[in-house]
């Protein structure tokens, strides 16, 4: 029986960003670099794999570790970090895995005869006379790898990176941060036939003003166009740029998602986002005649814990895409079922009082102290439960989408100081509560319950904490009358 779609989509103590999906027979593979939860660095894990059948996306099955760190000849100590990947089927039949090691300013490829096997070290990215790409004085900076075997067998690469790295860090050399660049491959998968071309300009009048390019390359073709999926300026959003061709003629197509709705209906102002915003990278998937964007959010009050997420992108009458909104069952389908117990952990809206921000900031933590936040029970990646910690007074939650079909009310399951009411909201703007719940909590956790029927339809579900202290937030119900 096909499962439910949850959005985060991965066990709620999985913490990989960066996903690129792609379709090899009838799975969908995640390929991503993999955050160490409570880390003080992005990346400080190996590249591992999940996977799930076509047609049953809620049955994610973990393939393992793929590629060690310290597989590559020039990292044997594991002391650099390996951040965001691709992987591309090659014209041999083999799958290859383009990487880069944090800003040390080289790209890696590793090979493996299946999709989710064991990579092996292949070689470095490199110039035809055998220099390695990132060692040469005008070079663009090797980051964020993102590959194209196209129809025609041709191989593109895709890199780059807006903000200069001390030459001290990348082996000496003086290299351009110029933007997003493209280059031709050789049959090899390693050397590069050519110039590489600065196509995704960071300023200036080439440049996609509003959303000049920044990082998170990522590429596909459907149906000839090229799609060219990055992250701008901003940071906390993925956007479109596509053309007919490979390595010219670009055109920006709008934002496809932000990691805090931004940009969505209107709103510029960070500190008020729908959620805690912070640097974004993902991938386009096409899987039934309907586009879906990979990207990540910040938890933990850090930007090196992050979670896969995903969303089904509007298309308008024009086959123009919109921008995505945030919810908790894109990959789902539709609306989630109004009944049984959902995760806290699921809310795609959170926020405080005073509003949202950002994570990439100086000392997150101590701004944020009276901010709710995701977070796990313990350190460590193994079978720890998820939850919303710290709701003080004025803190909302909010759950999107689900279809109502009976009578129910909502409970919801917290812990702490808190002594006051939750609300209950089935619209965003929260006008009118459709129930309030009393809470005095305790330090262990405990049902609480509504005593209202909720309206039934499609509908979202809000939550906003009214009171003194403070409560986690693990999980809540539609409860049966």
């Amino acid at each position: 029986m096909r499962q439910q779609v949850l959005t985060p989509c991965l066990p709620e103590n999985e913490y990989i960003p960066d996903v690129e999906p792609y379709i090899f027979g009838n799975r969908v593979y995640l390929y991503s670099s993999h955050d160490r939860f409570g880390a003080p660095m992005f990346c400080m894990n190996d590249y591992v794999c999940w996977s799930a059948p076509l047609d049953d996306l809620g049955n994610w099955k973990y393939e393992g570790v793929i590629y060690r760190k310290n597989q590559d000849p020039k990292n044997r100590l594991g002391l650099r970090l390996l951040f965001a990947p691709d992987v591309v089927r090659g014209t041999d039949g083999r799958y290859y895995l383009y990487y880069a090691f944090d800003f040390m300013g080289i790209m890696g490829v590793a090979v493996c005869e299946s999709p989710c096997g064991v990579f092996r070290f292949l070689g470095h990215i490199r110039h035809a006379d055998g220099t390695l790409y990132g060692r040469k004085k005008g070079d663009g900076f090797p980051f964020d790898p993102a590959v194209l075997v196209d129809d025609d067998k041709r191989i593109y690469l895709y890199a780059g990176f807006g903000t200069a790295v001390p030459a001290i860090v990348t082996g000496g050399k003086k290299l351009e941060f110029q933007g997003g660049y493209a280059m031709e491959l050789e049959e090899d998968m390693l050397t590069i036939k050519g110039e590489p071309k600065l196509l995704f300009p960071n300023h200036g009048e080439d440049s996609f003003q509003e959303h000049e390019f920044f990082e998170a390359s990522s590429i596909r073709k459907y149906d000839g166009t090229y799609y060219f999926v990055y992250s701008s300026r901003h940071n906390h959003e993925l956007c479109l740029a596509v053309s007919d061709r490979p390595m010219e003629g670009f055109r920006f197509a709008g934002t496809l998602i932000s990691n805090g709705d931004l940009f969505l209906n209107g709103n510029t102002d960070e500190e008020h986002a729908a959620n805690y915003i912070g640097n974004n990278h993902g991938g386009l998937l096409k899987l039934k005649n309907e586009y879906y964007i990979f990207y990540h959010r910040q938890t933990n009050r850090s930007s090196y814990s992050r979670q896969v997420c995903a969303e089904r992108i509007p298309v308008d009458e024009n086959g123009t895409f919109l921008q995505a909104e945030m919810t908790s069952c894109g990959l789902n389908g539709g609306p989630l079922e109004g009944r049984g117990v959902y995760g806290a952990r699921i809310a795609c809206n959170l926020w405080s009082r005073e509003g949202t921000g950002r994570y990439d900031c100086q000392r997150p933590k101590q701004r944020y102290k009276s901010h709710p936040y995701f977070t796990q029970e313990a350190k460590g990646d193994g079978g720890a439960r998820q939850y919303i910690a710290n709701m003080q007074d004025g803190s909302v939650a909010g759950f999107k989408y689900f279809r109502i079909d009976r009578d129910v009310k909502i409970s919801v399951k917290v812990r702490g100081t808190a002594n006051g009411m939750m609300r209950v909201y089935q619209d965003a703007d929260r006008k009118q509560a459709a129930d309030c719940i009393p809470l005095n909590c305790t330090s262990d956790y405990r049902w609480y319950s509504g005593r209202k029927n909720i309206e039934q339809g499609i509908h979202p579900v809000y939550f906003e904490y009214i009171g003194e202290g403070a409560l986690d937030f693990l999980e809540w119900k539609f409860e049966e009358r």
